[in-house]
């Protein structure tokens, strides 16, 4: 952790943007969530970027949608709390940040959830498949298509999953939440869907929150 935190911060580039305050602790901060999913992977896995955009709290995105059925295209400001773009900067909110840091065990985490994103665009667009090592691609999309689907067919404030409906966004975003829970509840995950914890663990290696849920960690957002 410590030689990966180390590259990290050598390699990228921090910018404080809308009167953030960002001194050494937050850099560090940052690059410590953001190298543990590159623990198992390694330093390769830390490629193909540099920057570091960061915004005191929520910050609007401007998107434009494409109605396929219609034709009409829209765009509107969305807030967010953290982006990640494929051979571009990581964005993040600093208020999440620090509220990942206050409450670790309560099944987010902002830093993981893009840095799963950069993961998984490694090999290309994100697809909710990262480059694999030792686990059978086919597995793994056959395993995660079928969570998401048993999720996608769930209504949307229902409380049968304690997986956050957001990931049935697309096969992505699916990837990045349940990333979230590996790193602080895996317990709660691995009753929801073993096969997709089994897989996560094999890709990102044992959590550091395994066991705490136990022991009242878990918090809710």
């Amino acid at each position: 952790m410590r030689r990966l935190a180390t590259l990290f911060l050598a390699r990228k580039n921090f910018h404080a943007l809308a009167g953030a305050v960002l001194d050494d602790y937050w850099r560090l901060v940052i690059a410590m969530q953001a190298c543990l999913p590159a623990l198992q992977q390694g330093a390769a896995s830390l490629r193909g970027w540099r920057e570091i955009l960061i915004y005191p709290g929520e910050f609007k995105v401007r998107r434009s949608h494409h109605d396929d059925h219609t034709g009409v295209v829209t765009v509107g400001d969305e807030a967010r709390i953290g982006e990640a773009w494929e051979h571009g900067p990581l964005v993040l909110s600093l208020a999440d940040v620090q509220l990942d840091l206050e409450q670790p065990w309560d099944g987010y985490n902002v830093v993981v959830h893009e840095m799963a994103h950069k993961l998984d665009m490694l090999d290309g667009p994100p697809d909710g498949v990262p480059p694999l090592v030792d686990i059978p691609r086919r597995r793994w999309i056959e395993q995660f298509q079928l969570a998401y689907d048993r999720l996608a067919s769930a209504p949307p404030h229902s409380h049968d999953s304690p997986i956050d409906h957001y990931a049935t966004e697309s096969a992505s975003e699916y990837f990045a939440v349940v990333s979230e829970l590996h790193y602080s509840q895996p317990a709660l995950l691995r009753e929801a869907e073993p096969a997709v914890a089994d897989l996560l663990q094999a890709f990102y290696g044992r959590s550091p929150a395994a066991g705490r849920e136990s022991l009242g960690f878990c918090g809710s957002r």
